[in-house]
């Protein structure tokens, strides 16, 4: 069935923004309206309900599903500080950055670093980021880092006592029943094509597109994730439902309250809160929504006073991260999505 969603995401196809789409908007009771459309790459099979998406930095809200998971756990604590977990930061200028200001991108760790060009080796890579310099007084600043979330993965670990692969498997995707969902490589038969990738020489499916990521072998903290639609529509429903199954009441609502009001950036724990003007899902959504967005077009978002989810999953990397039409097509989307009849009248966006 054809709908406002589909035509303005085939549109975004047509324009060749992303070979593929797929969506899905929802309640804790299932889906409203959803589909699929385009095909894996420009040459290859079309994109179907079983294709594994790249999720990118979608990845981040997961794991710090499991670390808050974790804390309710007892295993860790908010305001432990790095070197609790992790000695190799003793007596240097991280010591005491804490799990919460890693989770709320408050620590001062640079973002944006592509530190695989000059540190190769998984071993060189993490001595970067525990040796290089903080950009700002960590509590001070909202700046998205994806280093912060490879330090809050090796703290998982260290806190979990386990690989962060099996962490995530048995506190967040076994419990919501994302059945599909693992870190990556994936059978690149059932991948979504991502960058042809100049550092790899190739176009990529099936392994991880950050290269960061690559270098420390597809199973970290701020991306490597792979899913389908379905599974994060489960996700998307439980979190609407207000977490069930993954988090207590009281972790969920710390979890997605806005914990940096006053500063440059709001953020909840490992989620974004709407910034208007700036959300990349535009201002159609209410003010108490959070979600996540990843760099391969990829998108959760939720309005859990409208008990509501919306995924968008693309390839708009696919054939070159070059161009910024995803832009213009996730807030379209997210601006007909809120407007998706569920039987019941809508309140107006705050």
């Amino acid at each position: 069935m054809r709908t406002d969603l589909s035509d303005l995401l085939a549109r975004g196809r047509a324009e060749g923004v992303y070979s593929a789409a797929a969506w899905s908007v929802g309640t804790a009771a299932g889906p409203l309206d959803r589909g699929v459309l385009g095909t894996r790459s420009w040459d290859r099979p079309c994109a179907d309900a079983d294709s594994l998406w790249d999720l990118a930095s979608v990845t981040k809200p997961v794991v710090g599903l499991a670390v808050l998971a974790l804390a309710e756990r007892g295993a860790l604590h908010l305001d432990d500080p790095l070197a609790r977990h992790l000695p190799g930061y003793a007596g240097g200028d991280k010591a005491q950055l804490t799990v919460r200001q890693l989770l709320t991108h408050t620590s001062g760790l640079p973002g944006g670093t592509p530190l695989y060009r000059d540190h190769p080796t998984r071993e060189a890579l993490l001595a970067a980021i525990r040796t290089g310099p903080l950009r700002w007084a960590p509590g001070t600043r909202v700046e998205y880092s994806s280093q912060g979330f490879i330090v809050l993965g090796l703290v998982a670990e260290a806190a979990g006592g386990a690989p962060l692969d099996v962490l995530v498997a048995e506190l967040v995707t076994g419990p919501a029943g994302m059945t599909g969902t693992s870190f990556g490589p994936v059978p690149p038969a059932h991948a979504v094509s991502t960058e042809d990738c100049p550092w790899r020489g190739r176009v990529v499916c099936g392994q991880v597109h950050d290269e960061n990521a690559v270098v420390l072998g597809g199973i970290c903290g701020h991306a490597g994730l792979f899913a389908t639609l379905s599974d994060l529509e489960a996700l998307g429903a439980a979190l609407a439902g207000g977490g069930g199954g993954l988090l207590k009441p009281a972790t969920f609502a710390e979890m997605t309250a806005c914990a940096t009001e006053g500063l440059n950036l709001r953020r909840a724990l490992a989620w974004q809160c709407l910034d208007v003007p700036g959300s990349p899902v535009g201002e159609r959504l209410t003010r108490v929504s959070f979600g996540h967005t990843g760099f391969t077009g990829t998108s959760l978002w939720v309005e859990p006073d409208r008990g509501r989810y919306y995924v968008l999953l693309t390839n708009r990397v696919h054939p070159t991260r070059a161009g910024e039409g995803i832009s213009r097509f996730r807030a379209g989307f997210h601006a007909l999505a809120t407007a998706v009849d569920d039987g019941r009248s809508a309140p107006a966006p705050a």
